[in-house]
């Protein structure tokens, strides 16, 4: 897929407020009832409507200038996009360089994330979108990096989430947020379509869980195999790539692999805003 011409657009910080309803209202905490404020970046295209809404949800390292570039991108690219903070209910302005600090730093604060508190953060993003005058009607997707990537699993589970791309989320066959089954038996739960992604050479997605990711999506395909390009559910590993392949920022970008999995991204949110009618329909 041919990557469209990059549209005017525009970005700016705004503060959503999450409940355990995931309707903006206040949410009970050790401090004594203080409510969690989610930081986010919000980039839309400006000049005509979006096609459809992507919430983008970051690494370890928090919503910094690489993840805020990649709801940019989307923008441009004719999509209103929200990028996340999923951690604001230890570090509320999280937002961390790529080194040996960054990653130790967002690693204590990625093990105090749940999946209970990160679903309701992700209720209450959902509930602010639906919110915006122009966005009602607008289907909603969803991509997720490294621990995102892994969140990206949890969010497919929305009923209000229609696409997904999770970009190695590592663990997800072992390991829930919080605690709990491992987030990869969730699958046969995602309404939408579920789309992971993984090089392989990543050292924190052995071949062992490749292999358990691949028997999930192909197990819910009714049997079809997920590295078939028509499946529901797909796994689309990257030849020679390893972990952090999509961030020019890190050292395993993989120029080759990001283009690939920037294309196939574009290419299965344009199934679902096409697949969707429109707001005025």
């Amino acid at each position: 897929m041919t990557e469209p011409a990059a549209m005017a657009m525009t970005a700016d910080w705004v503060t959503i407020v999450s409940s355990p309803a995931g309707a903006g209202g206040p949410l009970p905490d050790e401090a004594g009832g203080a409510a969690v404020r989610l930081r986010c970046w919000w980039a839309r295209p400006v000049g005509q409507a979006p096609r459809a809404v992507v919430i983008v949800l970051p690494e370890v390292f928090g919503v910094n200038g690489w993840v805020r570039s990649v709801a940019d991108r989307l923008a441009a690219a004719g999509y209103a996009a929200l990028a996340l903070h999923t951690m604001a209910r230890t570090a509320p302005d999280l937002e961390l360089q790529y080194d040996a600090a960054g990653l130790e730093l967002g690693r204590q604060h990625r093990d105090a994330v749940t999946a209970a508190g990160f679903l309701d953060d992700l209720a209450a993003s959902v509930a602010w979108i639906r919110a915006q005058p122009d966005l009602a009607g607008l289907p909603i997707g969803c991509v997720g990096f490294c621990f995102g990537g892994h969140l990206a699993l949890l969010a497919a589970t929305l009923p209000a989430i229609g696409a997904t791309c999770a970009f190695y989320g590592a663990r997800v066959s072992s390991f829930r947020p919080g605690g709990g089954p491992p987030s990869l038996e969730l699958v046969p739960q995602i309404p939408g379509r579920l789309w992971c992604f993984c090089g392989d050479q990543d050292p924190l997605i052995p071949p062992e869980e490749i292999t358990a990711v691949a028997a999930a999506l192909t197990a819910a395909n009714n049997g079809e195999p997920a590295e078939s390009e028509a499946a529901r559910h797909r796994l689309l590993v990257a030849p020679g790539a390893g972990h952090g392949y999509m961030c020019e920022a890190r050292a395993d970008f993989s120029p080759q692999a990001a283009r690939s999995g920037w294309s196939e991204m574009l290419g299965l949110f344009a199934a679902m805003a096409d697949a969707s009618p429109s707001p005025q329909d």
